[in-house]
């Protein structure tokens, strides 16, 4: 076998030095951040050596990362390229596993070691007591905090005779093993940040369901997990008092990637309801739903000294300026009107590409009630035809 010859990158030992290009290029294919590594990155790393029960991975840092042997499916060698996940990154210490392991074997040993260094292992949950579950960590009995069964419990029931994936929190050996299944959920969040936010883009459509309501706005997961926050304003195309005016709690909806930021090592997401799909507009063709001169009988939605704002339809609002009524005999009524109160109403003007409606008050000219009453009981033919009838000399 040839000897690999090694390289000086900076040819100070004699040997050839590397391009300048070649070197930027090197730099460049780095898949690890100079910034450091957290729990959850994916990347793929040399094996440097191999020591006992541990191997030595490159991680493109200045810190190595310690793959343990004993984990892993077929021993590694020095020089091998694999795919790693990180598992702890603290205190100058990086721990990772391979990308595809799953689990460890059944000894107390493993899930000593499986402890040390964060990997899942398999559990069944048993019971529900009080304050969490009796989990079966192959064999041996653990303790899981209802807290961290999952990100929100609602029925204990739904979880009993079911396989998860844990984080052992606490071990001591034949005594407690406590153990976690949020951690677990955390580290594939973390996994699905990275790359949801490598291959999402602003404007894209997804399915979700509703798992939250405040009074700000209503949570949604989408189908890969991801979470995010639909703020009130994009609910609906109207005002809303409550986000539970449109949406309820498991609904499966529409919605539209909006907003995507990384804050605090978290990626939060910002959709819309109204711009997915699910929510009719009802300013398309508004134009013919509330054409210029048609009368509507609307709802205060509110007041400023410029004027007053008037629902008229769902998610359609009009201005109802001051000078409308400033000089109406009725002035006062208006003056005191409230959210929530009835107006009669006009609209004067429509302009689509601002969504925005003038609105004005019936004037006396759209009174159609005549139309209504009956002709006078007296008839007035008999003597018209008696006025034919005279001559004129």
């Amino acid at each position: 076998m040839a000897k690999k010859k090694s390289v000086d990158l900076f040819g100070d030992e004699g040997g050839p030095a590397v391009p300048q290009n070649e070197f930027e290029a090197m730099l460049n294919s780095s898949t690890v951040s100079a910034r450091g590594l957290v729990p959850g990155d994916r990347f793929r790393g040399e094996i440097l050596a191999v020591s006992g029960q541990e191997a030595f991975v490159s991680t493109g840092t200045p810190t190595d990362a310690i793959l343990p042997i004993s984990l892993t499916k077929e021993p590694p060698k020095a020089g091998d390229l694999i795919d790693v996940i990180v598992v702890r990154a603290r205190e100058g210490e990086i721990l990772v596993k391979r990308a595809d392991e799953r689990g460890v074997s059944a000894d107390t040993d493993s899930l000593e070691d499986a402890f040390d260094m964060e990997i899942p292992v398999d559990g069944v949950v048993l019971e529900a007591n009080k304050g969490g579950f009796r989990i079966n960590i192959q064999g041996q009995k653990g303790f899981c905090p209802v807290s961290q069964i999952d990100w929100r419990c609602v029925n204990p029931a739904d979880y009993i005779g079911k396989k998860f994936e844990f984080i052992i929190t606490k071990f001591e050996r034949g005594r407690d093993l406590v153990v976690s299944r949020r951690k677990v959920l955390e580290l594939q969040r973390a996994e699905g940040e990275g790359e949801f936010q490598r291959t999402a883009e602003i404007g894209t459509i997804y399915t979700g369901t509703i798992f939250r309501i405040e009074k700000y706005g209503a949570f949604v997961r989408l189908e890969n997990g991801m979470e995010g926050l639909i703020p009130i304003s994009e609910l609906a195309f109207g005002r809303l008092g409550h986000p539970q005016e449109v949406v309820n709690l498991e609904q499966v909806v529409q919605v539209k990637l909006i907003r995507m930021i990384e804050e605090e090592s978290r990626l939060k997401l910002s959709f819309s309801l109204k711009q997915g799909g699910s929510v009719n507009d009802p300013w398309v063709g508004i134009e013919s739903s509330y054409p210029v001169g048609s009368h509507h009988e609307g709802l205060v939605e509110h007041k400023e000294q410029f004027g007053i704002f008037v629902r008229i339809g769902n998610g359609v609002t009009g201005l109802l300026p001051r000078s409308a009524w400033r000089d109406s005999t009725e002035t006062s009524q208006y003056e005191n009107k409230r959210k929530g109160d009835k107006v009669k109403v006009r609209v004067d003007r429509i302009d689509t590409d601002a969504r925005k409606m003038s609105l004005s008050l019936p004037g006396e000219d759209d009174d159609q009630s005549w139309r209504e009453h009956k002709a006078a009981a007296t008839s007035f033919g008999t003597l018209g035809d008696l006025l034919k009838s005279v001559k004129v000399k």
